[in-house]
């Protein structure tokens, strides 16, 4: 079937986006502000026509299992969470890295720490791209601004988790997961046949057959050298995928003295300072990361150059910034303007903020 446009919440195109790429399962348990997420889903009813299963579990920690075991079958498997639930997932998603398991796992960000609040906030930046779990890992992260990437980035991240044989994340957070817009939908995906599974995930545990033997998946490894192995191939496969991966959006940067550098909602943010501050004299331009992880360092890195500074704008207390400042190493300054407890800046205070911190 073709595609089809809607008005809707980020949430539920993310739902919508799923059964339409063909998701084998999803696991999950509700929390404010992505419970939407689950609830279209369990009313859109997939498992009637395209088989897919839509499963509540007990917990948060049932549910990233059962994407595990979903994932290691090479299914299609998902869940989504908000902030305090993703930390409760942390150990599954660590497994899943060192078993090299390809999933989705959405986080709609809400403000912290502990339980906070159900306003949005972009404070899981640090557990994403450094890893929230233990060990040396690293998730594929895409950060969309919008309810159409919403939809997008579902079919985008499963591309890449299996491409890569790793875990991806959808990081938004509660203010793209509640606005609604007009979307385009994905075209509908044929669910993949039990064959073809096996034909392209022959790591699968689908089983002995004529020709091979049982796979079998873990994250243990007890020989030390055979453990330090493991994760030489991962760090490989990691650098390949910050030298082919690293996705971005510049705004109005060629001409610009100042860079704003946001993610998500406050990138949307940012686009109306730029006006502002352009009507001011100010010359202005974003540079929006679209990869947290693969970050746009060497983007970065070639503006600072010939920009005079950088000011990162932030649903926190400053996370991107350290990254930012990493990427241009010195070379210009850079500040950190953010507002916390779920209270989303304003343009007027992000032109004020890189005013007071960054124009000379």
């Amino acid at each position: 079937m073709s595609e089809e446009i809607a008005l809707m919440k980020g949430n539920e195109a993310i739902a919508y986006a799923a059964i339409r790429y063909g998701v084998d399962g999803y696991f999950g348990y509700p929390i404010t502000p992505q419970s939407e997420i689950i609830e279209t889903l369990m009313e859109a009813a997939p498992w009637k026509t395209t088989g897919m299963v839509v499963l509540q579990a007990e917990s948060e920690v049932a549910a990233i299992n059962m994407v595990y075991g979903g994932a290691a079958c090479g299914k299609y498997a998902m869940t989504s969470s908000s902030s305090p639930g993703i930390s409760l997932k942390q150990e599954g998603i660590s497994y899943m890295a060192g078993a090299e398991l390809p999933a989705l796992i959405v986080n709609v960000q809400r403000g912290g720490p502990g339980l906070g609040t159900i306003q949005p906030s972009q404070a899981d930046y640090f557990q994403t791209v450094k890893g929230g779990g233990h060990g040396d890992y690293k998730l594929i992260t895409l950060a969309p601004s919008s309810v159409q990437e919403m939809a997008d980035f579902v079919g985008l991240a499963f591309d890449l988790a299996f491409k890569y044989r790793n875990p991806a994340m959808i990081l938004t957070d509660g203010v793209i997961g509640q606005m609604m817009e007009k979307v385009k939908l994905p075209a509908w995906r044929r669910r993949r046949t039990e064959e073809e599974i096996r034909e392209q995930c022959p790591w699968a545990t689908l089983g002995k057959t004529a020709d091979r033997k049982p796979n079998i998946i873990t994250s243990l490894e007890l020989d030390s050298a055979a453990m330090e192995k493991n994760n030489e191939r991962f760090q490989a496969k990691y650098r390949v995928v910050e030298a082919t991966e690293v996705r971005y959006e510049e705004v109005k940067c060629d001409d610009a003295d100042y860079l704003l550098v946001a993610f998500g909602s406050a990138a949307r943010i940012c686009l109306k300072t730029i006006d502002l501050a352009r009507k001011e004299g100010i010359r202005v331009g974003l540079v929006r990361p679209i990869t947290l992880w693969p970050f746009p360092s060497e983007v970065l890195q070639a503006h600072s150059g010939r920009v005079k500074g950088m000011l990162t704008v932030e649903l926190n207390a400053g996370q991107m910034v350290e990254d930012v400042r990493l990427a241009v190493n010195g070379q210009i300054p850079v500040a950190h303007y953010g507002r916390l407890g779920g209270i989303v800046p304003t343009p007027e205070g992000v032109l004020a903020a890189l005013k007071e911190k960054i124009v000379q």
